[in-house]
């Protein structure tokens, strides 16, 4: 079980028609990809040719802070707003998109970049579900 699941079964509300284990898993999925693109970045950093890592991270940091900014959206539930709600999670799903794309094209070269690339892949594809729950 992880804590978003675990905060989740604590909350003292009724959180309605809420797919609870969507929504813990896309709470999960943009922790870990923010914590994959940040690493990534920073491993962009150390590579030699680096100047050639530019746009992959700035994208990876956009993404982090979306994912990341998602996340704690979704795990706020007290005076919910589904317009926020889809609002964020559909841009999570395209800052994810963006970074994957821009990963797949350096993973041949830099693992980290391959790693990151299937945390975003994970993380749109969390978000996509979830959207799908909400209706």
């Amino acid at each position: 079980m992880t804590h978003a699941t675990a905060m989740l079964d604590t909350y003292p509300l009724d959180l309605g028609h809420v797919d609870r284990q969507a929504l813990a898993d896309c709470i999960d999925a943009c922790f870990d990809c923010a914590q994959a693109c940040t690493a990534c970045a920073d491993a962009c950093l150390s590579e030699d040719m680096v100047a050639d890592l530019v746009k992959c991270i700035r994208t990876n940091l956009d993404c982090a802070d979306i994912c990341a900014s998602t996340g704690r959206v979704l795990s706020r539930h007290t005076g919910y707003d589904a317009n926020t709600t889809r609002t964020v999670l559909q841009a999570c799903i395209q800052a994810c998109r963006s970074c994957a794309e821009e990963c797949i094209a350096h993973a041949d070269t830099h693992e980290h970049c391959r790693v990151c690339a299937e945390a975003c892949q994970r993380c749109e594809q969390a978000c996509r579900q979830l959207m799908a729950a909400l209706g």
